[in-house]
């Protein structure tokens, strides 16, 4: 595809969800003091083919690429930065079944229910003292071939709004005639119908951000799931880590712009001031200015380092019709794309709390008032931010360039041991 033809597409996508976007943030203030979730603007983007971006235009999708994906989470969050977090797990299956079907298993089933609507939403972590590496919620096999799921996932973010879930599974078996015991255990990822009446999903989330993203308890209590829709962990696409990141350095880069807008007008319609300001008004003042500027700035490197990181993770995704077959080249444009996420998350998230916090400076105590709501900017980055530690991503850069350390592709969050 070249670059005009790119351009072309990323500008009729822009001018096709804009509206939509803009309707959507006309009510985030408010769903935020209220704590109502965004079902309806989930509904809408559902409708408009939102989760569809990325299917080929052969199967009806719309054929766009990671980075104009990205660009258009970064718009979405913008207006509310809690609908492309929601849509992570999402845009990771989407993106499995695009590999998989590169790779001669035929996803069309898929790529035909993304068409029509339905989405996908995230169950792999457990909460409580679950060891690292270790997995409550077990797939049962069954005699005619299929699998009983049951176990209790947390942090499901946007599973509420799914069709479907992306479940992080253990595999238990009957043994097998003669086995000994000590096998390794199996995992698998599972993907799990919601509408099923085994599978409960409750809004339980109580971060002090991002609090529309449904990233609540899904329990799962002997939930039928086909063989077809159970994958070998090890078969998994193989840049889902870089791709999960790069959805939050969006939506990071969403909350800066919304940040930045938000405080601009406020600035401007502001007529209280001080009586050692640098100017009668506000909005003359060469600090308030600067300040301004330097958010902006903050915000325009933010959305580039996320682009050139949806760039990299491209650059994989491109190898799926290429050189699936050659791993080698997958894993090293794997571990490029890794990295740079890794180190586009370090100074992203300095970037957007940094100017989430200082912006206040434009603006005296009034601008702490709750009906403002100005404080959800930096409590929403905080927390997209508190999901994958920035110092565990500045270590995996250190250890890469002094000493070769590859980066981790899949990682567990559970009680280590002591």
């Amino acid at each position: 595809m070249s670059i005009t033809e790119t351009r072309s597409l990323l500008e009729e996508l822009r001018a096709s969800y804009g509206p939509v976007f803009e309707e959507i943030g006309l009510g985030t203030l408010q769903r935020e003091l209220d704590d109502v979730l965004p079902d309806q603007e989930v509904r809408r983007l559902k409708e408009r083919g939102f989760g569809a971006l990325r299917v080929p235009t052969r199967y009806g999708g719309r054929g766009a690429s990671i980075p104009e994906l990205t660009q258009l989470w970064i718009d979405l969050a913008a207006a509310d930065s809690n609908l492309p977090q929601a849509l992570r797990g999402h845009a990771a299956l989407v993106e499995d079944r695009l590999w998989q079907h590169a790779r001669g298993r035929d996803q069309r089933v898929w790529f035909d229910r993304f068409v029509d609507g339905e989405i996908a939403g995230n169950a792999w972590s457990e909460v409580g003292a679950t060891a690292i590496d270790s997995q409550q919620t077990v797939l049962t096999a069954q005699p005619d071939g299929s699998f009983r799921l049951t176990g209790s996932k947390f942090y499901t973010t946007g599973t509420i709004y799914a069709e479907w879930a992306d479940v992080y599974a253990r595999i238990v078996r009957e043994p097998a005639e003669g086995a000994g015991l000590g096998q390794e255990p199996e995992f698998a990822i599972a993907i799990v119908d919601t509408r099923e009446p085994e599978v409960t999903v409750t809004d339980d989330w109580d971060g002090f951000g991002q609090r529309g993203t449904g990233s609540g308890t899904t329990t799962f209590d002997g939930a039928i799931v086909a063989a077809a829709d159970v994958l070998p962990f090890g078969e998994r696409f193989p840049y889902q880590t870089a791709l999960y990141q790069l959805n939050l350095l969006a939506v990071l880069a969403g909350i800066g712009r919304a940040a930045v807008d938000d405080f601009v007008e406020h600035v401007r319609n502001r007529e209280r001031n001080y009586s050692h300001a640098n100017a009668a008004r506000v909005r003359d003042d060469p600090q308030v200015l600067a300040r301004i500027g330097e958010a902006s700035a903050a915000v325009y490197a933010a959305e580039a380092a996320a682009l050139r990181v949806a760039h990299a993770v491209q650059e994989v995704a491109d190898l799926a019709a290429v050189a699936a077959d050659v791993p080698e080249q997958v894993a090293a444009a794997n571990e490029r794309a890794e990295i740079e996420s890794s180190a586009a998350q370090v100074v992203v998230t300095d970037l957007v709390l940094r100017l989430t916090s200082d912006l206040f400076d434009t603006l005296g105590a009034s601008g702490t008032a709750i009906a403002k709501g100005l404080d959800r900017h930096w409590r929403n980055a905080r927390t997209v931010s508190s999901h994958n530690p920035r110092i565990l991503k500045a270590r995996v850069v250190g250890g890469h360039l002094v000493n070769g350390t590859p980066p981790p592709y899949a990682w567990a969050i559970g009680r280590t041991a002591r």
